[in-house]
């Protein structure tokens, strides 16, 4: 059987100044930091083996991390 793939966790600025972790739409953690939010959302990434994608506070994706089963890995 093979494994569903999870949705990335995305690392996301909100309206209340803060910063929330999502995945498949879904809140799932609000941090008063940026930072705080980065190390919970790796740690979900992780734990699902999907990607991290990291926002900047126009909403843009400044940095991505996969820590699944990456289809394309890099060579050498």
């Amino acid at each position: 059987m093979v494994k569903k793939k999870e949705p990335p966790v995305h690392t996301v600025p909100n309206s209340n100044g803060g910063w929330d972790n999502k995945q498949g739409g879904e809140t799932i953690s609000h941090h008063r930091t940026k930072q705080r939010a980065i190390d919970e959302g790796k740690k979900e990434a992780k734990r699902d083996q999907t990607e991290h994608r990291i926002h900047n506070k126009d909403g843009k994706i400044g940095q991505s991390n996969s820590y699944g089963n990456d289809p394309h890995p890099p060579k050498g």
